[in-house]
């Protein structure tokens, strides 16, 4: 008998890829969504996998929403990558922040505890919950917390409570603390979008500047498909645990764009690139670097694709978007 799977944030980065991770392991998947007039499932077609997903409506700031998932679905296993993603948006929308990224996995844990104990439970939690903690220049499971943002205090609020849940109920409840990974499929909101979608747009022609923040802040990228394998792994173990994920090595926002623009064909990116105050954080988190021992030893994982091999993933896939899009407007 095949396993199921709950997956909230199902529209999102990592919901996609680890949707077909699962279905590529004959599990039946769901996947929660609010009630939109008009939901966008590109990542999911970027994917080819629209069409293999049950999809159930709910709400992670609506408690009795989330009771009724659970009680209609009773999953094997959930996976609750749902959440209000964009850290620099999180003062502005601090309190949104706070109903979904806290409060909403307090009410699902809940759900599951009253309705289907059995559930095996995966947080994403995050590297920004690290902020500015305690390091000896990375950070892994014994770095203290020092969240900066709205979003890393939110964080931290869910990782906590989902080891609560653990240790008062006996749940098997684990948190991913995943450092940043990125795709195809990422928001543009994200500076590293931003970048590979700016490349495309100054290559065709559509735009002569990139506006970003800080280009010296320092980041652990891995490859989002990579990184949903540990989260399955989490959950097939014999115990509940919480691991670190990244690569264990990081890279500027600077070295990023320069690998960005020499992957686009374009030499001279210092004439393209403007570092503006508008996009800078009110609390900078200068640099994170993963120490990632413990989820290779115990999951017997390791990423596959490299920094480069990221990077120019992503610029040749936003390449192909914008180029698309161009002619197009051309033929049209």
């Amino acid at each position: 008998m095949s396993k199921s799977a709950l997956i909230t944030g199902i529209l999102g980065q990592d919901g996609p890829y680890l949707a077909k991770l699962l279905l590529s392991k004959k599990y039946k998947v769901y996947g929660m969504i609010r009630r939109y007039s008009n939901p966008n499932f590109g990542n999911l077609d970027y994917l080819g996998i629209t069409d293999k997903i049950d999809y159930i409506e709910g709400d992670m700031s609506d408690e009795s929403s989330l009771i009724n998932v659970i009680k209609v679905v009773r999953p094997d296993e959930v996976y609750n990558l749902a959440a209000q993603s964009f850290v620099g948006d999180s003062w502005r929308m601090a309190k949104l922040t706070t109903e979904v990224n806290a409060l909403g996995v307090l009410f699902l844990l809940n759900a599951i505890k009253l309705f289907s104990p059995m559930t095996r439970f995966y947080q994403a939690s995050t590297s920004e919950m690290y902020g500015i903690g305690n390091s000896n220049g990375y950070q892994d499971e014994e770095t203290n917390f020092h969240p900066r943002s709205p979003y890393g205090i939110a964080k931290v609020y869910a990782h906590m409570m989902t080891i609560n849940f653990r240790e008062s109920y006996g749940l098997f409840t684990c948190s991913g603390i995943l450092f940043n990974h990125e795709s195809p499929i990422r928001g543009i909101q994200f500076v590293t979008r931003k970048i590979t979608d700016g490349v495309a747009r100054i290559k065709f022609g559509l735009a002569d500047k990139l506006y970003l923040g800080n280009l010296d802040a320092k980041r652990d990228w891995g490859f989002a498909g990579d990184y949903v394998e540990v989260m399955y792994r989490m959950l097939q173990e014999k115990k509940p645990n919480d691991f670190v994920v990244g690569t264990g090595e990081n890279h500027s926002v600077k070295e990023f764009v320069k690998l960005a623009f020499e992957y686009g064909g374009i030499s001279d990116w210092q004439k393209y690139v403007v570092s503006d105050a508008r996009f800078k954080r009110p609390a900078e988190v200068h640099e994170l670097k993963a120490k990632p021992d413990k989820a290779k030893k115990l999951l017997n994982w390791k990423q596959k694709v490299s920094f480069k091999e990221l990077v120019k993933m992503m610029v040749e896939a936003d390449l192909k978007r914008v180029k698309t899009k161009s002619d197009l407007a051309d033929s049209g």
